[in-house]
């Protein structure tokens, strides 16, 4: 072999490794023809021209996606026009861009200067991120994340920079593709009350064109954004893709792009405005907008259109006036009856809304009594929500989305405050009754007295003197019958059965619980009967029955379910774990609203407290999570067990004996096989991601170790979002690797146990 030859071979040698670990860091000069590269080749950082265009321009853009995909602009309002331009580290630690004549038309402008004796590098992150760090301390001095152009990837400021002295982040458009001067749109998060996303219009005094909705502290608008102890706030993806981003595009609209390596393509995920009714205001104020509907804008109810000629020719933008005065507002309402709110289901919540901590019925009371507040919300995360101005922005969603109370003259919502039935007194029952205030503590003390007590013969003749035709079900507690009483309300009648393990102590606990929370969520206590042996809590009828009767056709209910076991754990003044969370004891009302009851087995936690242990194990087999099962050990994630079971109960159609339900579901999902699990009356009335994201969440609560399953409140959060990237689930509980019951290969536990069993239907 010639010398020429093995030199020729050698150099390309030797040219393939210096190109296979091309650096991702300098601190001198870099050229128009030098670029540096990530540590996993994800980005790359050098100049490029944009598409239809010979103007140069530093910036980042994908490396191994064959598109050209720019997520970051340095010198973005002032292009090189040829190939002259040089990025550098100058003497003063600057990051800087010249051109040709060596005039500099961008730089980090950092002021304070490394020390002496340390250099600073540039060096490109695999997650798009382009710092300047002390190479002495690995220190950040500065960071393009900190600068977005027109692009937010995951773990990027979306919130306020604190290095920056608090300015708000925000990332603006191009001018057009081509040119990526700073364009007409700009989008940020707003730092309100409930901080939200915006869009607006810079040529148009930089009017609102489009908001989020609140934040309620974990998910934004289709992305989790997290709130930094330092007052930043960070967007990310549940899987953090580095191959996913959002974009704010030329013409004013956020795009969420995914990369589809089979398509070799980006396809469009979430974009807004995405319908007319995105459009800031657009039905004007107490109206909503439907895109469903044409014409799309409807006034709430209550109140009708300002200017009936503009609204009927289609221009909406005066909105909607009220019709009656509220009772307040009258010269002289002395003897007028009271407001009311009227329910308007998931809608996105209007703008300006006013914060406070209050819980659900104080949240009520509160605006109530103020004669400016027009509505009120509470939810997960959210607390109390209030409006003392006229409502904007308001949209019908077909998912997520909250409950928006809006207040009413008395004339037009019906009056539907529960009867009040009268109580006799009796010595018996005045002894348990003391018993239940001393457990309520000092803040019920008294309140108790207020709790109806019926008369066991009223029950009798309300229930048909207890008849089979009548009874609804069976329980731990023992059986529940449907009565009428005598003023036509319907009642149904929880009758303590002597063979129950259950007795005084669960009744008294599900007095003080229940009589201490309120919710849309959680069925009603109307009174109790204590008459010699017999022990008897009286609610509200459910027409419906509970939820074990049906094949569960509505995602809603199971929205329904987590709001209020939400309430529950974090929500409520007391923090409550059921214990006994199943379908039977999810009442339906008319509207199939769910309503959690039976909180004869619940706990009340002290504010510090996040589990407990007992030897006196009471619940359902089933749906009792493995640490409760047999040790004994309960907290909030052995509610979030018993709701995972539920979840894929009602995808199945099939109750979870001896735990075959998860081992089966587990089994399929494994095997990416789910069709086989569902129920194909819901898969004919679902769509397929729903189902999907239904046995992925269901397997998130039952995974084995307590501290992997998701809190309600996050389960809250993925079902009433379109947020697909969720964790993947872990082996569940009571289904061994082996395909054997990990229950039925333990020995028994030593604690006192009663469960109810649960057999198919």
């Amino acid at each position: 072999m010639s010398p020429f030859v093995l030199v020729l071979l050698l150099s390309c040698f030797f040219l393939n490794v210096c190109l296979a670990h091309e650096r991702a860091f300098f601190s001198g000069n870099l050229s128009d023809s030098e670029t540096i590269l990530s540590s996993l080749g994800t980005f790359r950082f050098g100049f490029f021209s944009p598409v239809n265009s010979t103007s140069r321009y530093a910036g980042i853009w994908y490396n191994s996606i064959p598109l050209q995909t720019v997520i970051w602009v340095a010198n973005k309002d002032k292009p090189i026009n040829d190939s002259s331009g040089v990025v550098s580290v100058s003497e003063d630690g600057n990051l800087v861009v010249t051109d040709g004549h060596r005039l500099v038309i961008w730089s980090t402008n950092l002021s304070t200067q490394s020390p002496a004796n340390s250099t600073v590098l540039a060096e490109l992150l695999d997650s798009g991120n382009l710092v300047m760090k002390d190479s002495n301390t690995d220190a950040y001095l500065w960071e393009s994340f900190e600068y977005p152009t027109d692009s937010w990837l995951p773990n990027m400021l979306v919130g306020t920079n604190a290095k920056t002295g608090g300015g708000n982040i925000t990332i603006t458009s191009w001018k057009t593709p081509s040119d990526p001067s700073p364009g007409s749109y700009t989008a940020a998060l707003v730092l309100a009350a409930y901080p939200e996303i915006h869009i607006v219009n810079n040529n148009n005094k930089n009017a609102t064109m489009w908001r989020s909705g609140p934040w309620n502290g974990v998910f934004l608008y289709r992305f989790i954004v997290n709130d930094d102890t330092n007052g930043t706030v960070t967007m990310s993806f549940a899987n953090d893709s580095t191959l996913r981003h959002f974009y704010l595009d030329y013409k004013g609209s956020v795009i969420r792009r995914d990369w589809s390596e089979a398509k070799r393509n980006w396809t469009a995920g979430d974009q807004v405005p995405a319908t007319e009714c995105d459009v800031y205001r657009r039905c004007g104020q107490f109206a909503t907008c439907n895109p469903l509907k044409a014409p799309p804008c409807s006034c709430f109810k209550g109140f009708s259109p300002r200017n009936f000629v503009e609204w009927n020719s289609g221009n909406s933008s005066g909105g909607c006036i009220r019709k009656e005065p509220l009772q307040c507002e009258r010269q002289n309402s002395n003897g007028s009856a009271a407001d009311g709110f009227m329910r308007l289901r998931r809608v996105k919540l209007p703008d300006f809304a006013r914060r406070s901590e209050a819980s659900e019925p104080e949240c009520l009371r509160t605006c109530l009594q103020t004669c400016s507040c027009v509505a009120f919300a509470h939810g997960l995360g959210y607390g109390c929500m209030t409006w003392n101005v006229s409502l904007v922005d308001s949209q019908d969603l077909s998912s997520s989305g909250m409950d928006l109370y809006i207040r009413l003259a008395h004339s037009e919502k019906p009056d539907r405050r529960p009867v009040i039935i009268g109580r006799k007194k009796g010595t018996e029952a005045e002894e348990i009754f003391e018993r239940v205030e001393a457990l309520a503590g000092g803040g019920s003390k008294g309140k108790m007295k207020e709790l109806p007590l019926f008369e066991f013969q009223v029950l009798a003749a309300a229930t048909d003197n207890f008849s089979l035709s009548n009874k609804l079900g069976q329980g731990g507690f023992g059986p529940v019958y449907k009565g009428k009483l005598q003023e036509g309300q319907e009642i149904a009648v929880k009758r303590l059965s002597q063979a129950s393990g259950q007795g005084l102590e669960e009744l008294v606990n599900e007095v003080v619980v229940i009589s201490k929370l309120q919710h849309r969520n959680l069925v009603k206590l109307l009174g109790c009967c204590i008459a010699g042996e017999e022990r008897m809590l009286v609610y509200e009828f459910m027409p419906n029955k509970s939820l074990d009767y049906y094949l569960f056709d509505e995602v809603d209910i199971i929205n329904g379910i987590c709001r209020g076991l939400v309430y529950l754990h974090r929500d409520s003044r007391l923090r409550i774990i059921h214990r006994d969370l199943k379908a039977s004891n999810i009442l339906l009302d008319e509207n199939l609203v769910p309503k959690i009851s039976d909180f004869g087995l619940a706990k009340i936690f002290s504010g510090n407290e996040d589990e407990a242990m007992t030897r006196r194990v009471l619940g359902t087999y089933g749906y009792m999570s493995p640490e409760y099962a047999m040790r004994g050990q309960f907290s909030e994630k052995s509610d979030v067990f018993s709701l995972g079971v539920i979840l894929l109960e009602f995808v199945s159609g099939r109750r979870n004996s001896s735990s075959s339900l998860l081992a089966c579901a587990w089994s399929m999902w494994k095997e990416g096989e789910i069709n086989g699990l569902v129920d194909p009356e819901i898969f004919d009335t679902l769509f397929e991601k729903e189902i999907r994201k239904c046995v992925h969440i269901g397997l998130l609560c039952v995974q084995e170790a307590a501290n992997r399953r998701p809190s309600v409140a996050t389960v809250c959060s993925m079902l009433s979002s379109e947020v697909a990237d969720i964790p993947e689930p872990r082996h569940p509980a009571f289904v061994s690797r082996n395909g054997v019951s990990e229950a039925e290969s333990s020995e028994a536990s030593n604690n006192n146990v009663t469960i109810t069993d649960v057999s198919g239907r």
